[in-house]
């Protein structure tokens, strides 16, 4: 614990899984580390972890423990209904702003808000559709991605959606791993709050600069997809500019200015996988902002079954609280963001991260544990 107020907690009423000293991966049945987390001031680099990520590990116990999991996989169609009714809210937010006459704070307010929120609510279900938990099908998804992308004025659906995919297959692998922060972050930040708060209100920015450069450094070219996402925004952007005028297209640029700085429901970027404790590198956050988030604290659960959809995810939880409970979570993200940011213990080094054979060395593993299984 970092101080006596900590950001997350431990259900201790719910008994860990037992533990088998004799399991092929030391960290079973939970898959926490051994590994200690990296502090600014103290630590030069991010922490380091002697094995491969613990989801799919996980996923592998899980289903031993409670096989009717699998019933939970599917997809949910209401998450296009959602995204209808934010791009009617906001580019009615859009028409509004670019014919109307209004005050400068209410413009800002309703962008921070409303338009952040809705934002953020964007960001959930392209991820969703980046999974194709849509429809299930890759190509309609793909659409969907796009379709919501609409209110966003950049392109980011195409893009995320290869990136984040990345995220799940190559988590903490240093040079693999979009998500991780690049060097000068972590050299130059520290746990300087002044720093951190510049930091998370250039997130935005960030997210798009660690995928260019870690193409550039892969020698990856923008794909098919990528390159109709960039047209489509154009050409979506200039309709805007033409209905809403620079004022309505101002209000959705600000909006997910907002939404993906400084916002309560930003701070799922930080609570995902920076390192609060040591030995655990996801977390899940279990609050009320989850209802108008879609479940998006749930980050455990998802990386553990990437294949149930959003609305499945607390009944995942439920069944497997013996799991998901004694791990540490977050239950306020404002707090998450406040101790982030206060914390000098704490910065973007804040993450664990492990080499290529290091991971190929964990999977490797696998076969073992699956033999292991058989006998019991």
């Amino acid at each position: 614990m970092m101080s006596n107020m900590p950001p997350f907690v431990f259900d201790h009423s719910n008994p860990k899984p037992k533990v088998n000293n004799h399991h092929p991966d030391y960290r079973h049945p939970l898959y926490i580390g051994t590994w200690k987390r990296s502090i600014p001031g103290r630590d030069d680099d991010f922490a380091r972890d002697d094995m491969d990520e613990p989801h799919l590990k996980r996923k592998h116990a899980l289903l031993l423990k409670h096989p009717q999991i699998t019933k939970l996989y599917g997809t949910e169609l209401s998450t296009f209904y959602i995204a209808t009714l934010i791009n009617i809210i906001q580019l009615g937010l859009a028409f509004y702003f670019g014919h109307t006459p209004v005050h400068w704070s209410i413009y800002l307010l309703t962008a921070y808000f409303i338009g952040g929120t809705a934002t953020g609510m964007v960001g959930v279900i392209i991820h969703e559709a980046c999974h194709n938990l849509v429809t299930g099908s890759s190509v309609v998804d793909r659409m969907i991605g796009l379709y919501t992308n609409i209110v966003l004025p950049v392109p980011i659906s195409q893009s995320f959606r290869r990136y984040h995919i990345e995220h799940h297959t190559w988590q903490g692998v240093e040079g693999m791993d979009p998500d991780l922060p690049l060097e000068w972050e972590k050299n130059l930040i520290r746990g300087n709050a002044f720093k951190k708060i510049l930091w998370i209100l250039i997130y935005p920015v960030m997210y798009v600069v660690r995928g260019l450069v870690m193409q550039q450094d892969r020698g990856h070219k923008p794909n098919k997809w990528e390159i109709i996402n960039v047209v489509f925004s154009i050409a979506m952007d200039i309709i805007i500019v033409k209905t809403c005028g620079y004022k309505g297209l101002a209000y959705l640029f600000l909006s997910l200015w907002f939404g993906y700085s400084l916002h309560p429901g930003a701070a799922h970027f930080i609570q995902e996988h920076y390192t609060f404790d040591d030995g655990q590198e996801t977390y899940s956050y279990y609050g009320v902002l989850n209802v108008p988030f879609m479940n998006i604290g749930y980050h455990n659960e998802h990386h553990d079954f990437q294949k149930i959809p959003w609305t499945k995810l607390p009944l995942l939880r439920s069944l497997a609280t013996e799991y998901y409970d004694t791990l540490a979570y977050h239950t306020s993200w404002l707090l998450v963001h406040w101790k982030f940011i206060t914390q000098p213990t704490m910065g973007p080094q804040s993450r664990v991260v492990r080499d290529y054979t290091t991971f190929k060395q964990g999977r490797a593993l696998i076969r073992k544990i699956r033999d292991f299984n058989e006998k019991k």
